[in-house]
């Protein structure tokens, strides 16, 4: 029997045997795992003959097979191997979509009693690379056409255009996330500090741009998804600046996607029509330092 109605990985302690079942979609991600990448023991025992239309993959073994340990203590045998999973590389070896992992399995049977079959919930032992995966974000800003649909092929505007700006993250194996600018600067040269600046996303998710006259700057609702975020600014120049060049630096952040947005996490524009800020999500109290320059700092 499971501890859970659709585990992971489930484990049948028998008499002379444990029987593995797998899920496919291993990691709850919705992308399967392939049979050939899983594989029991340090003797690499693979699974039984698996039917690719079934969401499991089943290994059955006897108990000292696999290179399975064993050890006795005065009240129990314990009987360890391990779950293996080992991706294999993708077309281009340059890259890797998955990382390894390990999930140990123990059988107990008393010693001194009748042997019962029992199931041992496996605790999942990821390797470093595991970690490091999982927390390796790759954030993305990019200029978009008019319709949204692709990454426009110029970066050359003239005044009364609207630039559309895309910022996206992607990861392997995170938890869901939003994604938020908190600050987006325009300089002349490519030095973020440099003079002239100005910063049109500003205070941790404000788009002060929206705030000036005659101009229709604004992040798009809704999003695309969570970790997508659109939004629109008027084009401009520099007074007196007689170059035509403009180099533009933000700083993305993102937070989980189940946390609600906050006076920390906002993404605000300037609502002419009502005269107030109003969120991309939220209720409008966390717009409300987008006016006082009190915003907290993201954390």
């Amino acid at each position: 029997r499971a501890l859970s109605p659709h585990p992971a990985v489930a484990v049948r302690c028998q008499e002379g045997q444990l029987a593995v079942t797998v899920r496919r979609d291993l990691f709850g991600t919705g992308r399967p795992v392939r049979a050939a990448e899983l594989s029991l023991g340090t003797a690499s025992c693979p699974p039984l003959s698996p039917n690719p239309a079934q969401a499991f993959v089943t290994f059955v073994a006897a108990l000292h097979e696999c290179g399975s340990t064993l050890q006795v203590t005065p009240d129990s045998l314990i009987y360890r191997t391990t779950l293996f999973y080992k991706p294999t590389r993708s077309g281009n070896p340059l890259i890797m979509r998955a990382t390894p992992a390990e999930v140990p399995i123990e059988c107990h049977y008393p010693r001194r009693s009748n042997v019962s079959s029992g199931a041992v919930h496996p605790t999942w032992a990821p390797f470093r690379s595991t970690l490091a995966a999982e927390e390796r974000l790759r954030f993305s800003l990019r200029l978009m056409d008019d319709d949204w649909s692709r990454e426009r092929l110029s970066n050359g505007f003239q005044l009364g255009d609207s630039l559309r700006f895309q910022a996206d993250v992607t990861s392997e194996g995170h938890v869901p996330l939003r994604l938020f600018v908190d600050q987006c600067v325009a300089t002349a040269t490519p030095d973020r500090s440099s003079s002239p600046r100005y910063a049109f996303i500003d205070l941790g998710g404000c788009l002060v741009d929206s705030r000036a006259e005659d101009t229709g700057s604004a992040f798009v609702s809704p999003r695309p998804r969570p970790e997508s975020l659109r939004f629109l600014v008027d084009a401009f120049k520099f007074a007196g600046d007689v170059g035509n060049l403009l180099y533009i630096s933000c700083h993305l952040r993102v937070s989980p996607a189940a946390q609600a947005p906050n006076p920390w996490n906002k993404a605000c524009s300037f609502s002419k029509a009502s005269g107030l800020w109003a969120p991309l999500e939220g209720t409008a109290a966390i717009c409300s330092c987008c006016d006082t320059g009190s915003c907290p700092s993201p954390g």
